[in-house]
């Protein structure tokens, strides 16, 4: 019996090209597998081998969408696979939607099986979970080996046409797809049945999960604005004009630290902003609109505040995962914290 001709799609770098300095790496196609492509060719055994692997850098990808997607496509239709992989991008955010998208390109225009694998929290799981099927991975690389165990039992399982069980089962990100089926207990008696373990301390697992937001309680008025330092934050993606440190129009790894002393309006000869999710004309006219210095500049000659933090901080909360955006936050917050600020002006989009 004929191995199952697999092609894998990975990013720049897990084809060990490099790392954000080669983001910008246009689509190739190398035959066999490549990086963690070793791990699932192992792991299929003789059942599929990986005939080829296409690859990407996830700001080309990103930042050209419909032709990196084509590009891509062409690449892997060419080998006449019966299987995709893309990925695990875990919680790499622009990772997690390239290989968001094609798998659901593959899966749509060529008719061919794909599978991929995410953090929970990663943007492209948000976004590709009603298209196709995404494992259910940990936050990093670290978890790699684990993922591997868990997709490749799963891609043979898709593409040899079996029935495909519950999220739970499989190991996906639930898709919002619900069927019915019986169970062997009543609904009370599950019920009851969870709040005994619950009030006895012991672990259980609901049948309907709850979104869980986060909550932070305000901290009290500043008792006399005229004296406070106040910061300015964005993630409006507002950056010196050229984008020096490269922030990515979606999914960002990073966010910028800018001084603004002695700066009163954020001229469009002098600011912009890199995100991707908006239309960029008006920002890119007067970045004020979005970072407003102009008018704290002139609340600070009036003595309507006490100063302007001398830097602003800067990201793009297009597609930017929850934790990063945490992490973003925490060393935002220490870094004010040691300065003597008193309020951050929050701005988005």
């Amino acid at each position: 019996m004929a191995k199952i001709r697999v092609v894998h799609y990975i990013n720049q770098f897990f084809a060990q090209i490099g790392g954000e300095e080669k983001a910008d790496h246009k689509p190739e196609a190398r035959e066999g597998f490549v990086g963690p492509g070793m791990a699932f060719n192992a792991a299929f055994g003789d059942k599929a081998e990986i005939v080829a692997t296409v690859i990407c850098g996830d700001s080309y990808f990103n930042e050209n969408l419909e032709t990196a997607t084509k590009e891509v496509l062409s690449m892997i239709s060419s080998y006449k696979p019966d299987l995709v992989i893309a990925g695990p991008a875990f919680n790499a955010g622009r990772y997690g939607m390239a290989c968001g998208t094609v798998a659901a390109a593959v899966k749509e225009q060529l008719g061919i099986p794909a599978v991929t694998g995410m953090y929970i929290e990663n943007p492209g799981a948000d976004g590709f979970k009603t298209k196709v099927h995404i494992i259910a991975t940990k936050n990093s690389a670290a978890g790699m080996k684990d993922a591997v165990a868990a997709m490749v039992p799963f891609a043979l399982k898709l593409v040899s046409g079996e029935k495909i069980g519950s999220s739970a089962e499989e190991g996906y990100i639930p898709n919002g797809i619900r069927v019915n089926f019986f169970e062997e207990k009543r609904g009370s008696e599950r019920a009851v049945d969870m709040l005994l373990k619950k009030l006895k301390g012991e672990p259980y697992v609901t049948e309907f999960p709850m979104p869980d937001f986060d909550r932070v309680p305000p901290n009290k008025a500043i008792k006399d604005i005229t004296k406070a330092k106040i910061a300015l934050v964005t993630s409006g993606g507002i950056v010196p004009k050229g984008n020096p440190d490269h922030i990515e129009s979606s999914s960002a790894s990073k966010y910028g630290k800018y001084d603004i002393n002695g700066i009163t309006d954020l001229t469009e000869a002098t600011y912009e902003t890199a995100h991707g999710g908006y239309d960029p004309v008006y920002a890119n006219l007067d970045a004020d609109r979005v970072l407003p210095v102009d008018v704290l500049r002139e609340y600070e000659t009036q003595g309507k505040i006490g100063s302007l933090h001398r830097y602003f901080y800067t990201t793009v909360g297009n597609g930017t995962s929850v934790a990063n955006s945490k992490a973003y936050a925490l060393a935002i917050g220490k870094e004010l914290v040691a300065d003597g600020v008193d309020a951050v002006i929050l701005t988005s989009t």
